[in-house]
């Protein structure tokens, strides 16, 4: 037997039902200030010096953050970043 249970809700509505806090104005709040502190940056040198100071859990976030900055770059040139 199978059963399928399909739950279609907001993911606040989710956070809310299962207990979760909501994070969103420590998020909006990290997010700004990580926002205000990228306009400083005229280097890739000086992001990844920045990246390693803000980097929250250690190499895991570093990493998280090199592939954010990589996508974004991506987006923003059309170019893949990777040599084939």
């Amino acid at each position: 037997m199978k059963v399928q249970i399909e739950i279609d809700c907001t993911p606040e509505e989710a956070r809310t039902f299962m207990g979760l806090p909501d994070v969103g104005k420590a998020n909006d709040v990290y997010v700004d200030a990580l926002t205000k502190a990228m306009k400083g940056v005229s280097n890739p040198d000086q992001l990844q010096q920045y990246a390693k100071q803000l980097a929250p859990m250690g190499q895991l976030g570093l990493k998280m953050f090199q592939s954010f900055v990589e996508g974004a770059t991506t987006a923003a040139t059309g170019k893949s970043g990777k040599s084939d």
